[in-house]
């Protein structure tokens, strides 16, 4: 075996087997054969980087990694995890969640209230440079729901492009185009609910200004309130590393038409880049397939999950019983 006696590859009835048998997402776990007193952090964090070509390959392979019973317990743990696989960081600037900094390079995941769903999508999909992988920590399990379902994107593009192939033809010729209006002050209520102050990381217009363009982005000013215009974007990606197209998009986060009553933010309008509106019809069948085709795995103490954020797009699911209290680390 690639990763010697330290990972043991393990199987759970909620994943889903493609391409000849790989199972997403994968799940590794100590193997039973170590000595589990020798199972400590540090072993840990000594075998991610003496394994680490393999568990990117396993990663490239099938788009996630849940890893399980491995001795993650704080905040501090799970940087320290993060540390070890050596992936630059990635800054949260132009992000549409609230988010606040714990240690090091782990953040809350999203402030809204946690019995707010949040629709699938690709993180910061509406920027032109997003992170291409993402870190889930579950500090404090769910006691139901909450769980973080995710969905390889290439199955949602072939599907979308089979039912609806005008609409996908739109997106990959224009594109589209996100719209937030964004106060100064974060409202906690919303799962887009960043200030342009934070979103920005400054409280001066000016700066403001000048870091969204860095981003591709245009702030138009009605007094405090800015509204923050990006795009047109890319819809639809080709991803190298897999030479798939990806259905790399924001669309069910932002569509605030007849089909999203479920979504009862409306700070945020989505657009094709010609400006001609979306297909209702499209959407209602796009969050119908990604409900279909995801992948649910109820949150254990400890799991640390690893995402391609290139290939996998990741929503959150209503909490019926508290508590939870899920934390993020974004990387290039």
């Amino acid at each position: 075996m690639p990763t010697g006696k330290f990972f043991r590859e393990v199987q759970l009835p909620q994943q889903r087997s493609y391409d000849a048998g790989v199972l997403f997402p994968a799940v590794l776990s100590p193997d039973p054969s170590t000595d589990s007193t020798a199972v400590q952090l540090s072993t840990f964090e000594e075998a991610i980087r003496t394994h680490k070509p393999w568990l990117e390959s396993l990663l490239l392979k099938s788009g996630a990694i849940l890893f399980r019973g491995f001795p993650v317990v704080s905040p501090s743990d799970f940087n320290d995890v993060i540390e070890a696989f050596g992936f630059p960081e990635f800054l949260y600037v132009g992000g549409r969640a609230s988010r606040t900094q714990i240690v090091g390079r782990v953040y809350t995941a999203n402030e809204s209230p946690l019995d707010k769903e949040i629709p699938f999508h690709h993180e910061m999909a509406y920027i032109p440079d997003s992170p291409t992988k993402l870190f889930f920590f579950c500090e404090e399990e769910p006691g139901e729901g909450g769980e973080t379902p995710i969905v390889l994107s290439h199955i949602i593009y072939e599907k979308m492009k089979e039912r609806h192939p005008d609409f996908v033809a739109q997106l990959e010729e224009h594109g589209l185009t996100y719209i937030k209006i964004a106060g100064d002050e974060d409202d906690p209520s919303s799962v887009t609910g960043s200030s342009w102050k934070s979103a920005y990381k400054t409280d001066d217009k000016n700066v403001a200004e000048e870091r969204a363009a860095k981003l591709g982005t245009k702030l138009e000013w009605m007094g405090d309130t800015a509204k923050i215009i990006t795009g047109p974007v890319p819809a639809i990606r080709f991803d190298q590393e897999s030479h798939r197209k990806t259905w790399f998009n924001s669309l069910a986060v932002a569509y605030s038409g007849p089909v999203s009553e479920k979504i009862d933010d409306r700070n945020t309008s989505v657009e094709l880049g010609s400006g001609d509106p979306v297909d209702d019809d499209a959407v209602k069948d796009m969050l119908r397939m990604l409900e279909e085709e995801c992948v649910a795995i109820t949150w254990k103490k400890g799991d640390v999950l690893l995402v391609n954020n290139l290939t996998v797009l990741h929503s959150r699911r209503p909490l019926i019983k508290p508590p939870r209290r899920i934390l993020a680390s974004l990387c290039k």
